[in-house]
């Protein structure tokens, strides 16, 4: 008899978590099939670092304007431009402009133009917590990497029910670093420069070139 109840429990529970799976993943696509019918979105947004073991709590704000798989980031007073193909790091402090090919087949790494689909590969992922804030009802889902070799605990991404747009993304590292990115304004369609996403060695002559292919 303790085995059956045993197996009913844990019919139940395999039953109620795949059913709330399947809730998180729908409001996942929810919001990645709206943000889909935007041509591009800009985000100014506050980057927090916390890890308290190494006395470590930063920070700081930045913006990115994203277009497609394209993305202009400015954050630490670093821009990152992502034209689709290279990304180019341009560090004014040290005059240096370093070129690479964009590391998104990385699933520890989220950038910009992956933050609202990241999910889809390597994540099992619930229904979270429910959170006012101010006046906005903040729906969080919980993403947990299926890698067990990954540098990632967990992610907690906030989704405003009634926009279905991100509110923050909060990630714990196995490390017990935390950052946290929280959205302060959220723009969609604005009228954007054609060169926005190319990047002109002529404005950075005296710069040390990294080129790292």
């Amino acid at each position: 008899m303790k085995k059956i109840i045993i197996a009913l429990i844990l019919l139940i529970s395999f039953s109620g978590h795949s059913q709330d799976a399947a809730k998180a993943k729908a409001l996942l696509n929810e919001v990645n099939a709206k943000v889909k019918g935007y041509s591009n979105i800009s985000i100014d947004f506050k980057y927090v670092l916390k890890n308290i073991s190494e006395n470590i709590n930063q920070e700081t704000r930045g913006d990115v304007v994203i277009e497609g798989n394209k993305y202009v980031l400015n954050i630490l007073g670093v821009t990152r431009i992502y034209d689709g193909k290279t990304l180019y790091t341009i560090n004014p402090e040290d005059e240096e402009v370093t070129i690479s090919k964009n590391n998104s087949d990385d699933e520890n790494t989220i950038t910009p133009n992956k933050m609202l689909s990241f999910y889809k590969e390597g994540y099992t992922y619930a229904m979270d917590i429910v959170q006012n804030v101010k006046g906005r009802k903040i729906q969080y889902v919980k993403l947990n990497p299926i890698d067990t070799n990954s540098e990632i605990k967990h992610v907690l991404l906030g989704i405003d029910a009634q926009t279905k747009h991100i509110y923050n993304l909060i990630e714990t590292g196995k490390n017990g670093t935390q950052t946290t990115l929280t959205v302060n304004s959220f723009k969609t369609n604005e009228p954007i420069s054609k060169t926005l996403f190319t990047f002109d060695k002529n404005k950075y002559k005296g710069y040390y070139i990294n080129n790292l292919d």
